[in-house]
């Protein structure tokens, strides 16, 4: 079956996010009184959204996670782009793969107005849909806001791949019953991606692309 449509996780898959993430997140700690976290911390705490990042974060604290989530979406909001990069040769691949006629779109965990926020600021009009949190559409791994995707693209599960660097996208993939390609330059490790369940994983964007270009 022709692929005609690729979704794309952002956090970690199109752009590296991390720092500005734990920046944020150490910001509101600080202000709560508690221990901050490294970027390492961060980083095995990213996937499921930014309300579970915090609650990850204050760890034993759980009293101040209501202060602490509005205070880092506070400052985030300012914040989110000081740091934050498109992974090295991310843009010219999406462009290569538009020029392709493939429908595309982002589909992240984090709030709706911030995806599309970074998703115009770092990519344009590439993207035919940029899709957040909202309160229609729950985080991943529900597999609504990606079985939504599929109905405006009008394409079935075998006419679209789901591309993401976490056990997170894996499982919504698997959830809407569509294919998945796991990417390793993200958050998770290679031997993670594998004990989650990836069955196809790749190194780089050019690697990544010849695997999409070979289902045309």
């Amino acid at each position: 079956m022709k692929i005609k449509a690729l979704v794309f996780d952002l956090d970690g898959t199109l752009l590296y996010t991390l720092e500005d993430l734990c920046d944020s997140v150490n910001f509101a700690l600080k202000k709560c009184n508690l221990k901050t976290r490294t970027i390492e911390e961060i980083q095995e705490f990213v996937g499921n959204g930014i309300y579970k990042l915090i609650e990850r974060s204050i760890g034993d604290f759980q009293e101040k996670k209501e202060v602490c989530f509005e205070i880092f979406k506070k400052h985030y909001s300012t914040n989110s782009t000081n740091k934050t990069k498109p992974y090295q040769n991310a843009v010219q691949t999406l462009k290569k793969l538009k020029d392709k006629g493939f429908r595309m779109a982002v589909l992240s965990n984090k709030t709706d107005l911030e995806v599309k926020k970074l998703s115009k600021l770092f990519f344009g009009d590439i993207f035919d849909i940029s899709m957040g949190e909202t309160d229609d559409f729950p985080k991943k791994p529900d597999p609504k806001s990606l079985l939504n995707i599929m109905k405006i693209f009008e394409v079935n599960k075998e006419e679209i791949i789901f591309i993401g660097d976490s056990e997170v996208d894996i499982q919504t993939a698997k959830n809407a019953d569509i294919a998945c390609f796991s990417v390793s330059w993200g958050y998770k490790s290679k031997d993670f991606l594998v004990e989650n369940g990836a069955k196809y994983i790749f190194d780089d964007f050019l690697e990544l692309y010849n695997a999409i270009i070979t289902t045309i």
